[in-house]
């Protein structure tokens, strides 16, 4: 594979559906070592949208939040 003139390359079509590459997919270069590496940016959590999910089954367990049942767990 050969870079053209303006720094571009192609990724081979195999590799982009292995690891889910997309035209729309961020991605960054890091250095390591001596290598030059091709990093798929992790998209951010949305965290909002889990909110009050786990309620019901927490009411099931017999807790009434989150951090009772975390409390429950790792014994303190």
């Amino acid at each position: 594979m050969k870079m053209g003139e303006r720094g571009q390359v192609t990724i081979p079509k195999e590799l982009r559906e292995h690891f889910g590459l997309s035209p729309a997919t961020e991605i960054e270069f890091a250095v390591q070592s001596d290598m030059l590496v091709l990093k798929k940016v992790g998209k951010p959590l949305n965290l909002r949208r889990w909110k009050g999910k786990c309620r019901g089954s927490l009411e099931k367990l017999g807790y009434r939040t989150v951090d009772d049942y975390l409390r429950d767990v790792r014994g303190r």
